[in-house]
């Protein structure tokens, strides 16, 4: 029988959908199925909840239209629609500029981009993983279309200073698109104020189902759609929308929105007290900005090994411990290589593989944070004397 872990702590990674969300869920698969595109009773039934969903997920980042929501089938897509719907604007090459911290589902379609001609400037980063607005400014040129910077990186929580980025790319005249899956739900954001026009949304995230996503296309930008079809979310995305994923979205969207206030406030509360009972552990180094940082999330690097005890190492023990981590993002996880990440932020490969991650939320307690890091304490203190003897 397999063993119940009891503490969760790989929010980043995706949160169990609330109750409400279920309920939303069953009732579209039970009474609302039909397709929202039919002219029908059973048809429009479900179009209306495809456009409630539509509507709680534009009030969540303030979006001036609810047109001006795409929804796809989660982050990674929308990060793809964002990147290769502006560059298939184009005939002929052009440029692109990343931050050198990106999530995969940006990093991937941009190496995708270079092996099409395309030049790709990925931005180098501090130590904390911030990206200079100095380096930005210089990197653009004349046939730059699109810059692309994660707003909250979910590795090392290290918040990017956005507006700034991408006011200095509206003043060039070129467009800015944020990864905001980390972010949204969790901090404040108004695209109304925030000078992006594209920004990207997952549903898991913040407590709704895995399989559902959404683009912000600011109104008046262009997309060429990845997917052709019938022509569902006015062109820029065909295929029949999944109409449960997106009611219950829609809900955990809302339910983000009336409770982030507290919720994120009590989340810093529990972050700075990981922090602080895991600051003075021998060979674990913090990683990221301490200030500019997702209010949920905590990072180390486990240093000075040889790496004899890695990331994984410490998911592995922990896990035996009933107590749910990761050692980097959910899609890097599983491979053994360093982080980039980390490589770009000057980490050497050997500490690079030392990395954790530990993600909070709705259920996290104070008592879970104490006892995970008397556990991460415990653990380390067995495994590095061990490694003392054996050299």
């Amino acid at each position: 029988m397999a063993k119940k872990l009891q503490i969760y702590l790989d929010y980043s990674a995706t949160t169990a959908p609330r109750p409400e969300v279920i309920v939303a869920m069953q009732q579209a698969l039970s009474e609302q199925w039909g397709n929202p595109s039919s002219l029908h009773e059973w048809g429009q039934r479900a179009l209306m909840v495809v456009e409630k969903a539509r509507l709680q997920v534009a009030g969540l980042i303030n979006a001036p239209e609810a047109e001006s929501i795409i929804f796809t089938s989660g982050g990674t897509e929308a990060n793809n629609l964002a990147i290769m719907g502006v560059a298939h604007l184009y005939t002929t090459p052009q440029h692109l500029i990343i931050s050198s911290v990106e999530h995969s589902a940006v990093a991937e379609p941009a190496r995708l981009l270079e092996k099409w001609g395309w030049e790709v400037t990925r931005l180098p980063v501090d130590s904390w993983g911030r990206v200079r607005e100095n380096d930005l400014e210089s990197a653009i040129r004349p046939n730059t279309v699109l810059v692309s910077v994660i707003y909250g990186q979910s590795e090392v929580g290290t918040l990017q200073p956005i507006a700034t980025l991408g006011e200095i790319a509206r003043s060039k005249g070129v467009l800015f698109h944020t990864d905001a899956v980390q972010v949204v739900g969790r901090l404040p954001l108004d695209v109304q104020q925030l000078p992006v026009d594209l920004l990207s949304i997952s549903s898991h995230k913040i407590y709704g189902p895995q399989g559902a996503g959404a683009l912000y296309v600011r109104p008046g930008v262009e997309l060429v759609p990845l997917l052709s079809g019938g022509g569902q979310e006015w062109g820029r995305r065909s295929g029949t929308q999944a109409v449960p994923a997106i009611a219950g979205f829609g809900v955990a969207a809302e339910l983000a929105l009336l409770e982030m206030e507290v919720e994120t406030l009590r989340l810093i509360k529990l972050r700075d007290r990981l922090i602080a009972n895991l600051a003075d552990t021998p060979n674990l180094k913090p990683t990221g900005d301490r200030i500019w940082r997702l209010p949920h999330h905590v990072s180390f690097c486990v240093t000075g090994n040889g790496e004899k005890v890695t990331g994984k190492t410490l998911v592995r023990q922990l896990n035996l411990a009933g107590i749910a981590i990761s050692s980097g993002s959910a899609c890097s996880s599983g491979k053994t290589t360093p982080s980039p990440v980390l490589l770009a932020m000057g980490y050497n490969s050997r500490d690079a593989k030392g990395a954790i991650r530990l993600t909070l939320g709705r259920d996290t307690t104070e008592a879970d944070v104490d006892w995970t890091a008397m556990v991460i304490k415990q653990i380390l203190a067995r495994l590095m004397p061990a490694l003392a003897l054996s050299k």
